[in-house]
């Protein structure tokens, strides 16, 4: 076990993060882990017919239908159907995209602050980063030069802020004129509306490079059963096909049959149930937490399913210690800040998807240690 007075500070989120698996007040990973509806109850209870549609079929067909499937769940509709591949998870593909970006490029410019993993798997194959603030970025301010790559996270994680139609326009095309590659990371883009428009359409039209990370693994409470997408322009200059094959094959032809089914479920109104559970959810921790004096909620307009709470004149590292004292796990925001750790010193990302039962004993946990302080 991570001792929090020593390690925490070095410690990464993933690692915070399995910490957690085995408590039930686990607040910490962003993964679904609520229950199941009716209707995803439906779809496990045909896993046998699943398995048996999987192994008959042609796996490029199963991957033709989930990708349909799910990328225009979400208004994806102009997707380059030929240029999607299928990994693991979202990790996976950040990987192969940092790994093709290092064979083209020495910089990348990377939004901050988000979740660590993206800017260890980029430093991690040699790649200096240069931050841009989420501020600037949003209202217009140029980009940096001397990068090979200008990175966003869109809904980002822990903001939940999102990247508006016109200004991806403008980045892309302002990334067109200094022939850089943009790339999106849009993993918890299904718990908000704001971020279905199709992207494709505009990144097509624009004739920049491009490339975009898609992730299952947010959505549903498949037990981590999941795909991560990484799709790409025709004119994008990297390897990223060549790395893939390094890497992977593919992934299992069930996992796939399985997300077209869970996808299919979310387009009957299971969406918006989710989008009205993750709510409620959100509504749990405010009304919780919103009298602690020197409390607030800095993201008023995030949707996705992780809401920061600020801490006041608190220390998250003092905050977090105590709460795992009682078994509960949320992550601290200093690791976000990837470029500038003082920035999250006094905040902490609660996840949301999770039964609203442990949210609420979780919560009031939360709220014993703050008013205790």
């Amino acid at each position: 076990m991570i001792e929090p007075a020593v390690h925490l500070r070095s410690a990464n989120l993933t690692e915070l993060e399995y910490l957690a698996l085995n408590s039930e007040l686990n607040m910490a990973d962003g993964h679904a882990r609520q229950e199941l509806t009716d209707g995803q109850q439906r779809i496990v209870e045909e896993f046998p017919t699943l398995f048996e549609k999987a192994a008959a079929q042609p796996v490029e067909d199963l991957e033709r239908e989930a990708h349909r499937a799910f990328l225009h769940l979400l208004g994806q509709h102009s997707y380059p159907a030929g240029r999607v591949l299928s990994c693991y998870a979202s990790s996976v593909a950040m990987e192969i995209l940092a790994r093709s970006l290092a064979t083209r490029t020495d910089a990348v410019a990377l939004v901050h602050p988000t979740f660590d993993n993206i800017p260890d798997i980029l430093r991690g194959v040699g790649l200096r980063l240069v931050p841009v603030e989420e501020d600037p970025l949003h209202a217009g301010a140029p980009l940096p030069d001397g990068v090979g790559c200008v990175f966003v996270t869109t809904p980002n994680n822990p903001t939940g802020r999102v990247l508006t139609a016109e200004r991806l326009a403008a980045l892309a095309a302002e990334c067109r004129e200094k022939d850089v590659v943009l790339a999106l990371d849009t993993s918890f883009r299904g718990f908000d509306p704001r971020a279905h428009y199709d992207h494709y359409a505009i990144l097509e039209s624009s004739g920049c490079r491009w490339t975009v990370i898609e992730d299952t693994g947010k959505l549903w409470p498949t037990l981590d059963l999941k795909v991560g997408l990484l799709v790409y322009s025709a004119n994008v200059g990297l390897p990223v096909a060549k790395i893939y094959s390094d890497i992977l094959l593919g992934v299992s032809p069930f996992i796939l049959a399985l997300v077209e089914r869970f996808a299919e479920d979310a387009a009957s109104g299971g969406l918006a149930d989710l989008h009205a559970f993750i709510a409620e959810g959100r509504r749990i921790v405010h009304e919780t937490l919103g009298d602690v004096p020197g409390i607030s909620f800095p993201d008023a307009d995030s949707v996705v399913s992780v809401e920061r709470v600020d801490l006041g004149d608190r220390r998250c590292a003092d905050i977090w210690s105590a709460l795992q004292d009682r078994q509960v796990y949320v992550l601290p925001c200093t690791q976000f800040h990837w470029a500038d750790p003082g920035l999250g010193e006094r905040s902490l990302r609660v996840a949301l998807a999770r039964s609203h039962t442990s949210l609420q004993a979780a919560v009031r946990e939360l709220r014993s240690v703050l008013l205790a302080g």
